[in-house]
């Protein structure tokens, strides 16, 4: 059969978007998955996201790393998937649809940049040289002075399989300061297992990090990713971080069919 498929990317973290709302996608076949994403013999993409149908909200998230394993929250996925959705005509500039962690708000602002509310993060767990926190998925956080020439796959690869996070594993994120509103983040996703242009989740985990070990007082942070520019903000409260939204470019890159 011929599947339709349409391409968004947001900072360079790009996917591969399905409207399942008939529900006749194959979600159950990892193989066929990881061949959509695969960039040489499939369309490429460092994750597949179906947009289904939901009772209580607009739509729903179902997302996939390139692995072909159905995996956690996606930011920058999501952002792009509320893209798909204004395309489709599913909604206006203003939504709340349903993802693997809960419940999201999104809106379009007035540059065309698309701000998805994330979910509230009670707690973080500060150690000597790193910081770990849930953003939606798991994300170790590591300042690198020489991230220029840090071996990101590599050593992204040694803490995710290493020790520290046993099975499941981590996603690994190296940043290094620009000034006291900006970082510059490089970040190995688990799923993709290499260096992704852009990482939504990360992005939040970090500016999150870096306000809580003290690198930063800001709560608008700016995220230098490899693919460009996001911007997470937040409420800092005595019970954790509440309000978090991550803001940046969600664009439609093609559409086209492929044999399946």
């Amino acid at each position: 059969m011929q599947l339709e498929f349409y391409k968004y990317q947001g900072a360079g973290n790009d996917f591969v978007m399905i409207d399942n709302r008939s529900g006749f996608f194959p979600k159950e076949n990892t193989q066929l998955i990881e061949h959509l994403c695969d960039r040489r013999f499939g369309i490429g993409g460092d994750g597949l996201i179906l947009l289904e149908n939901d009772t209580e909200t607009d739509f729903k998230m179902v997302y996939y790393n390139s692995d072909g394993n159905q995996s956690s929250m996606c930011g920058n996925g999501g952002r792009c998937l509320v893209a798909f959705a204004k395309d489709l005509e599913v909604i206006e500039d203003k939504t709340t649809f349903i993802a693997t962690d809960g419940l999201h708000h999104a809106s379009f602002e007035d540059n065309g940049l698309v701000s998805l509310q994330m979910i509230d993060v009670p707690t973080i767990d500060i150690k000597k040289d790193h910081s770990f926190l849930n953003t939606g998925s798991p994300h170790h956080v590591q300042m690198v002075e020489d991230l220029e020439h840090y071996n990101i796959k590599e050593e992204g690869a040694a803490i995710r399989y290493g020790e520290l996070y046993g099975a499941a594993g981590s996603n690994i994120n190296f940043v290094k300061k620009i000034d006291d509103t900006t970082f510059r983040l490089r970040t190995y996703e688990r799923g993709v297992e290499d260096e992704t242009l852009a990482c939504g989740t990360g992005a939040t985990a970090v500016a999150i990090a870096m306000n809580a070990t003290g690198q930063t007082d800001a709560t608008a942070i700016n995220i230098n990713v490899e693919g460009g520019k996001l911007v997470v903000s937040f409420d800092k409260t005595p019970n954790g971080f509440t309000n978090v939204f991550l803001k940046g470019p969600a664009e439609f890159v093609f559409k086209g069919t492929i044999d399946i």
